[in-house]
């Protein structure tokens, strides 16, 4: 499996946030000191017996500021959970420059900034670099940030399509033309299914979005898509649309359409469920999230570490493969004691269950499960704050 590069465009900066104010969620659970949990790639991580490791200090004890920058697929995600932290910290400031994964990791690294945000995890180089950047401690890699990529169509008639990797490979390389092609048939027994042509719909600019995309067909079917994993879209003849509401637009208004997008963004279209073992399974966020814990971590990095390699070939029940993933760095030793304490306390919000359901009502990611949430505060946790 590849190492994968994730990017999509951030929601408007003024998007409304649903979600209503409380106290940060990580304050508030509690671990319990007799469970055992299960990291990604079948680890076994035991509970503290600390009843108190991973809250949060009281909201009064902390003060001050906290920047980071980075990919901008986390950015609506990020002004979500500033909002919402700011608002039980009135004495903090956190701010965060989308300025784009490189960006983000090169800051992080030189130490211009507290904490990033990465549409792929660190390299090997990157990491030996992490080690003098976190000051004697370790380097702390968490996916925090997970969304699905919807495969949305517009064809009439027909509202439940279900496909598997090697026909979805097939329509995109325009070897399947006409929605009642026996291969469709075939995944959609029950359906009546149209002799009308199919319009492939994909991302005229390079795309994060189709770099996962083509991730997954070309893990889940290589002996069809043998174009790789790319930003840029390989087959001409498609139809192209600028950006993901370019994409999303296309497909609305195209009869016969099938394309790819962020599935947050793609209103009332309908969604195919992509075949995974003998299933089909739809891109709602649970299915989403569970790909975190289905995928390997990569071998040979520290012990709060959590990358992973998205196993876009998994056969696990109920696991949608066909996302993006946006990771948040940052070390457990700082210089700065304050510093230390603020980045520990706004991870804690961030993968708390309330920071995941902000981030879901406002960026439409999908929350990570308690098992990633247990062994992302293991991370958190080792954050030295004195």
């Amino acid at each position: 499996m590849n190492r994968s590069t994730f990017r999509i465009a951030a929601a408007p900066a003024a998007l409304l946030l649903t979600f209503s104010l409380a106290a940060c969620g990580a304050a508030n659970e509690e671990t319990d000191s007799n469970s055992d949990t299960t990291a990604a790639g079948g680890e076994s991580t035991a509970g503290s017996g600390d009843d108190t490791a991973g809250a949060e200090a009281p909201a009064e004890e902390l003060s001050g500021s906290i920047a980071g920058a980075g990919a901008s697929s986390q950015g609506a995600a990020m002004e979500a959970w500033k909002a919402s932290f700011e608002s039980t910290h009135g004495d903090v400031t956190v701010s965060y420059d989308p300025v784009g994964s490189s960006g983000g990791r090169e800051q992080f690294l030189s130490g211009a900034t507290v904490f990033g945000g990465s549409d792929a995890y660190l390299s090997d180089e990157e990491v030996a670099l992490a080690a003098d950047r976190c000051e004697g401690g370790e380097l702390i890699e968490l996916p925090a940030y997970v969304s699905p990529i919807a495969i949305a169509y517009n064809v009439e008639g027909v509202d439940q399509l279900n496909l598997s990797p090697e026909t979805l490979a097939k329509i995109f390389t325009q070897e399947i033309k006409t929605w009642d092609d026996p291969a469709i048939a075939a995944d959609n027994p029950d359906a009546t299914l149209p002799s009308d042509a199919i319009a492939p719909v994909n991302r005229s600019d390079g795309s994060g979005t189709t770099k996962n995309f083509t991730d997954y067909l070309s893990a889940a079917a290589p002996d069809v898509w043998t174009h790789g994993a790319v930003d840029d879209w390989p087959v001409p003849g498609g139809t192209g649309g600028q950006g993901t509401s370019g994409v999303v637009d296309a497909i609305g208004r195209t009869a016969g359409a099938i394309g790819y997008a962020d599935a947050s963004q793609i209103g009332e279209l309908k969604t195919v469920s992509v075949k995974v073992g003998e299933e089909f399974v739809g891109p709602d966020p649970e299915a989403a999230a569970k790909i975190i814990d289905a995928s390997p971590r990569v071998e040979g990095r520290g012990e709060y570490d959590f990358a992973v390699d998205i196993d876009r070939e998994t056969q696990e029940a109920g696991v949608y493969p066909v996302v993006l993933a946006a990771y948040t760095m940052a070390c457990t030793k700082y210089e700065d004691a304050n510093d230390a304490a603020l980045v520990k306390a706004f991870l804690s919000y961030m993968v708390s269950e309330e920071g995941q359901t902000v981030a879901q009502q406002n960026a439409g990611s999908a929350p990570i499960s308690q098992t990633f949430r247990d062994n992302a505060m293991k991370a958190i946790d080792a954050i030295e704050t004195e």
